[in-house]
């Protein structure tokens, strides 16, 4: 294709970002048919250019697009249309260094700002992953993260299986791993072969700790005998569900953890190259596992010699690109929006081909299984609001809400229980005649309510449910992709109609609502529109806010 001729060419200082993703410039462009279909191959590599301008200019300029369209065989509206996706990215001129604060459930129940008084230097950000040290802030852009300490496991037990390892050292000395019996588990994994794993996996009873619950072994068996290849192993470590931060707590404090599950994972499916899809704001996390993959590599634990390699992937601030689907279209360069089902992933996920999707936690239980014939019957909680030691608490599957809250030091001084957030914004409330209910996905999908990521944010007197169900409204229509009516107009709705109950002018919404909730849950493409309403419909039936 011809080049288009830019009245305003792209800075020496753009130029020089892209190229450190895509390379120098190839003079062949527009006039060798080989080397244009070699650039339109390389579309994955886009959300990389995207970062590296974002990161190293501070935002994205239409000359920028320009160039990158050039450089990718791709037209200006489609690389616009993919950078305003994302939440990190911005269009506008900004300085390199950003600070993000959170306006979330969490930070705003501890006193933080609301997106109406966020200082005018900061940018009001969706939740960070930071719940246990409410409220937060990050600084992103051009630098290394800030020194700040990892987050510790609460209360740890001595018969923590995951958490056994956090807070225990520094967590990217790989003699100190395989001196504890790292990649053990690997080796066990090499002698049972691909049908014995996936037999393992399946007598642990090891189900997805991402919120959907699906078998793990039944997932592993079907891309395994998919005649297609290549198979494609996605750790999804996009934790974006409002409460949630064990997974960032897993990677910043064990992620020689992961990269053996994965190698693991990946003899299982067939798999050559995992990718982990990280969240764009867990800058201390991507340093870590960077530095723990690098030095793998450097052990021949991973790379050429050991068959198996993994790359990681920033996300850039989008709740939709932890829907499995929405992923793959993110990795592959386009807008993360979530694709129909069927085709399913097993069969055609990534670049139309089998594809196994599973979360962090869900990985991480695997060396365990496999080494040790562990049942999987413990999981994570990630314990924030009003309890005395917020933090990730590892626990059995079925520990009552009132044990796991005593296990956070319970309730902090001064303050009475008035509700308990379950599975994030698309989860539900609990309240206070709830403290003996069993936290086991099958006893809570019988009230009403679900586990989802392991969310458990306790509410004391002093919060405001209202101002909360409004937060849980906009942040839906803030991250809903748009591309399916249900929930691109039921989440604007949804808000509206909660804005007018709490102002005591919406007689008739409390029936509105519960329309627009079936609408969503019965019509939308995803999980994002199927629950929005989920949470809401939750403290309005079970605690009666808003009535």
């Amino acid at each position: 294709m011809e080049a288009i001729k830019r009245t305003t060419p792209a800075s020496d200082a753009e130029r020089e970002a892209i190229e450190s993703v895509l390379g120098p410039s190839d003079d062949r462009l527009g006039r060798d048919a080989v080397a244009g279909h070699v650039v339109r191959g390389q579309r994955h590599l886009l959300l990389p250019c995207l970062h590296a301008l974002n990161d190293r200019i501070g935002w994205i300029s239409s000359p920028a697009i320009d160039h990158l369209a050039t450089r990718l065989g791709a037209s200006p509206a489609e690389i616009h249309a993919v950078a305003s996706f994302y939440g990190l990215f911005s269009l506008s001129p900004r300085e390199p260094v950003q600070r993000h604060v959170c306006i979330d459930l969490a930070c705003r129940a501890a006193g933080g700002p609301t997106e109406h008084s966020v200082d005018h230097e900061a940018h009001p950000a969706p939740c960070l992953g930071l719940c246990d040290r409410a409220p937060a802030a990050i600084t992103i852009g051009g630098h290394d993260p800030e020194p700040d300490p990892a987050s510790a496991a609460v209360d740890r037990a001595e018969d923590d299986v995951l958490l056994r390892r956090v807070g225990a050292g520094d967590p990217v000395d790989l003699d100190a791993y395989l001196a504890d019996g790292g990649f053990s588990a690997l080796e066990r994994a090499r002698d049972l072969g691909p049908e014995g794993i996936i037999s393992a996996v399946e007598a642990s009873g090891l189900t997805g700790r991402g919120g959907a619950g699906f078998p793990t072994a039944r997932k592993w068996d079907a891309v395994r005998t998919q005649p297609v290849t290549p198979h494609h192993l996605i750790c999804n470590a996009d934790e974006s569900e409002p409460g949630t931060f064990k997974d960032r707590t897993l990677i910043e404090n064990d992620p020689y953890a992961l990269i053996e599950s994965m190698a693991i994972a990946s003899l299982a499916i067939g798999c050559e190259l995992g990718r982990v899809y990280l969240r764009g704001e867990y800058l201390r996390a991507h340093l870590t596992l960077s530095t723990a993959i690098e030095r793998c590599r450097s052990a021949g634990l991973l790379g050429a010699l050991a068959g198996f390699d993994i790359e990681i992937i920033r996300g850039a601030g989008a709740y939709i690109c932890g829907e499995e689907t929405a992923i793959f279209n993110s990795i592959e360069g386009y807008r993360g929006e979530p694709r129909n089902k069927p085709p399913f992933p097993f069969e055609s996920g990534l670049f139309g081909e089998p594809t196994a999707v599973n979360n962090v936690e869900t990985l991480m239980n695997v060396p365990s299984i496999i080494a040790e014939g562990r049942q999987a019957d413990r999981r994570l909680f990630c314990l924030s609001g009003a309890v005395r030691r917020p933090g990730v608490i590892e626990a059995p599957i079925g520990i009552t809400l009132g044990a796991l809250i005593e296990r956070a030091g319970g309730l902090r001084e001064g303050s009475e229980l008035r509700a308990v957030m379950l599975g994030g914004a698309a989860g539900g409330f609990a309240g206070p005649a709830d403290l003996d209910l069993p936290l086991d996905d099958a006893r809570l999908r019988e009230v009403g309510l679900t586990l989802g990521s392991g969310v458990v944010m306790v509410h004391d007197q002093h919060v405001d449910l209202v101002d909360q169900l409004r937060r849980i409204a906009a942040f839906f229509r803030d991250e809903s992709c748009g591309q399916c009516v249900p929930c691109r107009v039921g989440t604007v709705r949804q808000e509206e109609a909660i804005e007018r109950l709490a102002s005591g002018t919406g007689e008739a919404d409390l029936s509105l609502l519960r329309d627009i909730a079936g609408a969503m849950r019965d019509a939308s493409i995803c999980g994002l529109g199927q629950t929005a309403a989920n949470a809401i419909q939750s403290a309005v039936v079970r605690l009666g806010v808003l009535t």
